[in-house]
């Protein structure tokens, strides 16, 4: 199918994907596979810019990470929930992109919108299988679900960092795309501030999780199921 896609990034707001997965999400299109971004809302309710500029600015961020589907659900900014018609909606575009991958918020953030669609979009992935579910399109289940860990405070370890060493410039040229959000800015989204412009704090973020897999840069993610190895002799990341 022409709009499948092999991994799927479902974020509340224009901008999400880049700061959390951007450089997963390029590492995954050079390795071949096909990408894909959902933004639930239009951001419309952001200080600064408005949705046709972010509109604009995802279009573009996306060309640079590769990313070969970008769509958004048009469900309404700081005001998401998770109520029948949304997870309608979202069943829809789940259907329509067919994900063997989804990458959702993780649970727990400040702005409600990101904890909501992170709950949103596991219950969509769930109910986009029955095949009696009353929405368009042919069932389809996505095989996995990750969260996306990058910025978090909480006392959680990651189940895993991609190494995205390669990436992380390519990342940032990304971030950069939002101008009208990020230029002069020190925080944003799930980010506090510390002083630093926001694109310095970005790149120390990322380096502090490429830290824990002793590489450059990374982006953290987490599992409710735990991680099959197959070869406990090839696993990666010195001990002492």
């Amino acid at each position: 199918m022409r709009d499948a896609v092999d991994l799927l990034a479902i974020a509340a707001h224009p901008d999400d994907a880049e700061l959390t997965c951007g450089g997963t999400l390029a590492k995954a299109a050079r390795q071949g596979y096909r990408t894909g971004i959902l933004d639930l809302t239009q951001g419309e309710m952001g200080t600064r810019g408005n949705p046709e500029t972010r509109q604009r600015e995802a279009q573009e961020a996306a060309r640079v990470l590769g990313v070969a589907r970008r769509l958004n659900a048009g469900l309404p900014d700081a005001r998401l929930s998770n109520d029948a018609n949304s997870r309608r909606v979202l069943v829809e575009f789940i259907r329509q992109l067919r994900p063997r991958v989804v990458i959702l918020p993780f649970p727990v953030g400040r702005h409600p919108d990101h904890r909501i669609a992170s709950e949103l979009g596991r219950d969509a992935c769930y109910l986009a299988g029955l095949a009696r579910y009353p929405a368009a399109g042919e069932p389809h289940r996505p095989a996995k679900i990750l969260y996306a860990l990058a910025y978090r405070e909480d006392p959680i370890k990651p189940t895993f960092v991609v190494d995205i060493s390669e990436e992380f410039e390519l990342k940032l040229r990304a971030i950069r795309c939002y101008a009208s959000q990020f230029d002069g800015v020190k925080a944003a989204g799930e980010i506090f501030p510390t002083g630093q412009e926001l694109y310095d704090l970005i790149r120390i973020q990322n380096a502090h999780y490429g830290s824990l897999i002793r590489t450059r840069y990374g982006e953290p993610f987490m599992t409710y199921e735990t991680v099959r190895v197959d070869d406990v002799v090839k696993l990666d990341v010195q001990s002492m």
